[in-house]
């Protein structure tokens, strides 16, 4: 899979924002072609263009038919700009649960919420099914409002260190050589602190004073 740039990605959506109808589409088309050999569903998962608007641009791309439109009432507006209670709440819902780039590279937020977990929130909340975008036209609403789906992993726990054994019997032996003597006072705890390493190390040995 071609591995493309976060700026690159934002800079061919923001192109394909500002076309529109049958110029966008071509344009989808030809960056699905030649970015990713025309496959329309890595086209929509990495630039969020829905796969068969890309069908549909590579189709007419490739035979010089152009599809007819129709024409969407309402000033031809979005769901989210048709209802600015509907962005607001979707705004409230997922910015929340949503992350900037850690890496400072792109002003998208990254939320590891689904369209679907946004869309079933809404509901809960009051909103009729059928005032909803779908679930596929929710995931355009929510890449247009600049979130992106990304699955947060979970952390993985530390490795135990290649010394720990060691130090476990050295306190071993300490403590059997120790035991008997009514000067020595021993004292256990129970941490998660790290094993000092480097200058701090003292044979294994430990001195509290």
């Amino acid at each position: 899979m071609q591995v493309i740039e976060q700026t690159t990605v934002e800079l061919l959506r923001v192109g394909a924002y500002r076309l529109t109808g049958h110029q966008r589409r071509l344009f989808q088309a030809e960056v699905s072609l030649k970015l990713f050999a025309g496959n329309t569903r890595q086209t929509e998962r990495i630039l969020g263009w829905g796969r068969e608007n890309v069908a549909k641009g590579i189709h007419e791309f490739q035979t010089g038919i152009r599809c007819l439109e129709i024409r969407r009432s309402r000033n031809h507006l979005r769901a989210e700009e048709r209802n600015p209670r509907l962005a607001a709440d979707i705004r409230d819902i997922v910015g929340p649960q949503s992350y900037t780039d850690p890496e400072l590279k792109s002003t998208r937020r990254y939320t590891n919420l689904s369209a679907r977990e946004v869309r079933e929130t809404l509901l809960e909340r009051g909103y009729r099914d059928a005032d909803l975008p779908s679930e596929r036209s929710m995931r355009d609403v929510l890449n247009r409002m600049n979130f992106r789906l990304k699955r947060i992993k979970k952390g993985k726990p530390l490795k135990k260190t290649k010394d720990t054994d060691a130090i476990f019997a050295n306190v071993k032996a300490v403590r059997q050589e120790v035991r008997d003597d009514p000067q020595t006072l021993e004292i256990s705890m129970d941490t998660k602190a790290k094993v000092s390493i480097g200058d701090y190390v003292q044979g294994g040995k430990m001195s509290v004073g």
